[in-house]
């Protein structure tokens, strides 16, 4: 458990977990109480923080950030000491590191992306010059990317005054070997033309994919950087515009006069490049010395080829000048001596010659050659898979003769985050003394997703997206809204940006339109239906169908029948049957009927006469149908006797299907639903 976990600083910063570690300080995650938000918070190592150099360094580095403010650096919010820790308070950035993104996308980038990111490094470092403040560790690990696409540098752990010690760089030189400067490499003079050297390594990397130099060794590459040119962009991505290789080359020139004289310039070639990616990039003028006369170096396109010779040409240019210097020296004392001069001084300079040989001897065979004719002791490999950098640091035993370089950070489904995850040798292997050391791969995890912006989304968009792409578990809400069209996403839960997990569960609530108002219906059968007209005006419901039917049970003009009754939505239309009073009958007639002899017996052929509900008066009677336990559309016919009352379709959820019949005495009535008998009962028609 790290030992500053639930620490509380200055009583306001509460530290809640490790988010970065450095060659000098650990970064946490933090929350500010006082304004509550979350910020980065910075602490030097416990072994370092005895270490007065590295307190220098440290405290340097709380000056020189706390000087900038720029979109493109991270912000500093407040410097401080608690309890013996020093901290700096910083801007948390939520996003990739650009070697993360680069590794994410897979390179080389395409050069529209690169020109759009090493702008914006260019920018941040264009302040930090201008306020007399030098980087001096320009890596992709530096430079954080934001999920709108813009870029932030970070880390100036090692970054120094430009007005502070010049010369601290003779005993080492500080910052990651492939993206020094080689005045760095050389422990020399440094200044912001370092910082353009390694930002051309970068914008190399973006474009190519690969790294300039890389070696065996740190000092291998050191070395390179001293001494090599590296193979042109164009001959190792052609899609590279030729204007843009000129940038990065000149960006990365061996020779600081022939780099950019700032970051200023390199902006104004890359903007006027964004404009014309055909433009012919300028190449500076070697200062050569005073007596030689002035020469105009024309601008002209060239090809790769001559790219390159003028390119070894311009880094010869320094060692030429050089012996010119030597020879100019030797032609001032080439006249020979007077006769009678004094020997003395010439026998100094021959024992002085010879001791310098004997040196050399010494210093290549105790260093070159005495490794060359002795067996060296081999060593195993060690296993470091599922330790983390601390726990090797805590822990000498674990690497043994060993040390370890740290390499690239991958996604990893095996190993938890900072656990070591590959390692170059691999374990078992035997290698010999001289070569003990260990190239470690990081994990990043298992590659994470984050919730996307579904704000607006028409919410079939949204299941496409969450269910379909990404594996997540949706579940629907329905609200009301007067703002969010219908079948739109109102809101979601997580919120956007937050990390989730395929399986997860998310909410989205969808807008069911405006809410429309609800309007009781009451019961209106008996009533005048002139009245009930009145009352569906006030009410704001829509009279419907109107049909009219004889009636024994409701005089003339009363409502027999409507099709809705209850809760309703408002505007809702409304059916209704009207009575027209009992059907009317023939009078009886006052003539005596005229008589016949009456027969003896019926004829033979004559049928029976039916004696069943002759007489009995006719009624109306309202024959419902459930429709609850169906859905959709279902079809209905319904017999009263041999009669049929109704045979159609109707929508299942209006719940109930009420029809008039008319009838007399007692009647089958018989329902059928997608021609199944579903019930079958009498009804007496006569009360």
């Amino acid at each position: 458990m790290d030992q500053y976990i639930g620490k509380m600083l200055d009583n306001r910063y509460e530290i809640m977990e490790c988010i970065g570690m450095g060659g000098m300080a650990v970064v946490y995650k933090t929350r500010d109480h006082r304004l509550n938000r979350l910020v980065a918070v910075k602490i030097l190592k416990p072994e370092l923080a005895q270490d007065a150099e590295f307190r220098r360094r440290f405290h340097d580095e709380s000056q020189a950030v706390a000087m900038l403010s720029h979109a493109n650096i991270v912000s500093v919010y407040d410097v401080s000491q608690s309890d013996g820790l020093d901290y700096i308070v910083m801007e948390l950035v939520d996003g990739l590191t650009l070697k993360q993104y680069m590794q994410r996308r897979g390179t080389p980038l395409n050069w529209r992306e690169a020109q759009h990111f090493i702008t914006q490094i260019m920018r941040a470092l264009s302040h930090a010059h201008s306020r007399g403040i030098i980087h001096r560790d320009i890596k992709p690990h530096n430079v954080m990317v934001l999920r709108d696409g813009s870029v932030k540098v970070t880390d100036f752990g090692i970054a120094q005054l430009a007005s502070a010690a010049q010369n601290t760089m003779t005993q080492e030189a500080i910052g990651s070997v492939h993206y020094i400067s080689p005045e760095q490499a050389r422990g020399s003079h440094v200044d912001c033309r370092t910082d353009i050297y390694s930002a051309g390594v970068v914008l190399y990397e973006m474009l190519t994919g690969r790294l300039p130099f890389e070696g065996d060794t740190p000092m291998g590459v050191a070395i390179q950087h001293i001494s090599a040119i590296p193979v042109p962009p164009r001959s190792l991505n052609p899609d590279v515009p030729q204007a843009l290789e000129d940038i990065t080359m000149r960006a990365m020139a061996p020779d600081v006069n022939q780099r950019y004289g700032s970051a200023d310039e390199m902006l104004d070639d890359l903007k006027e490049f964004r404009k014309n990616p055909d433009m012919e990039v300028s190449q500076p003028v070697p200062q050569d010395e005073v007596d030689e006369p002035t020469m105009v170096v024309p601008v002209a396109r060239h090809s790769g080829g001559d790219t390159e010779r003028r390119r070894r040409e311009a880094a010869r240019e320094p060692e030429r000048r050089e012996r010119r210097y030597r020879e100019e020296e030797l032609d001032e004392y080439d006249d020979p001596p007077a006769r009678g001069t004094n020997i003395v001084p010439a026998v100094a300079a021959i024992v002085v010659i010879l001791i310098f040989i004997g040196g050399m001897i010494f210093f290549l065979y105790n260093f070159l050659l005495k490794g060359m004719f002795e067996d060296k002791q081999e060593y195993s490999v060690p296993s470091l898979l599922g330790y983390t950098l601390e726990d090797l640091e805590k822990n000498p035993a674990i690497l043994g003769e060993f040390k370890y370089e740290e390499g690239d950070t991958v996604y990893s489904e095996e190993y938890p985050e900072g656990q070591i995850c590959a390692q170059t040798p691999e374990a078992k292997t035997m290698v010999k003394e001289g070569e003990l050391v260990i190239k470690v791969t990081i994990s990043g995890g298992e590659d994470t997703m984050y919730m996307p912006r579904v704000d607006g989304w028409e919410y079939r968009q949204a299941l496409l997206k969450l269910q379909n792409e990404m594996g997540l578990e949706v579940e629907v809400q329905e609200e009301f809204s007067d703002t969010i069209t219908k079948g739109m996403i109102i809101t979601y839960t997580p919120l956007a940006d937050i990390v989730v997990e395929k399986g997860d569960k998310v909410v989205l609530v969808v807008s069911k339109g405006p809410e429309t108002p609800k309007v009781a219906v009451p019961r209106f059968v008996g009533m005048k239906f002139e009245d009930v007209e009145r009352q569906l005006g006030t009410m704001g419901l829509i009279r419907g169908k109107v049909d009219q039917h004889y009636s024994t049970e409701y005089a003339e003009g009363l409502v027999i029948w409507q099709s809705k009754e209850g809760e309703v939505d408002k505007g809702t239309v409304i059916d209704f049957m009207v009575s027209l009073g009992p059907e009317e009958t023939e009078p009886p007639s006052t003539e005596p009927p005229a008589t016949e002899p009456p027969a003896t017996e019926p004829p033979a052929t004559d049928p029976p006469i039916p004696t069943e509900n002759v007489g009995v008066p006719a009624s109306t009677q309202f024959i419902n149908v459930d429709l609850s336990g169906f859905t959709g559309t279902v079809d209905v016919r319904i017999l009263v006797g041999d009669q049929l009352i109704f045979d159609g379709s109707v929508d299942a959820s209006t719940g109930v299907l009420s029809k008039p019949a008319t009838a007399s005495g007692v009647q089958t009535v018989s329902i059928y639903i997608n021609n199944v008998l579903e019930r079958s009962y009498s009804l007496n028609f006569s009360q």
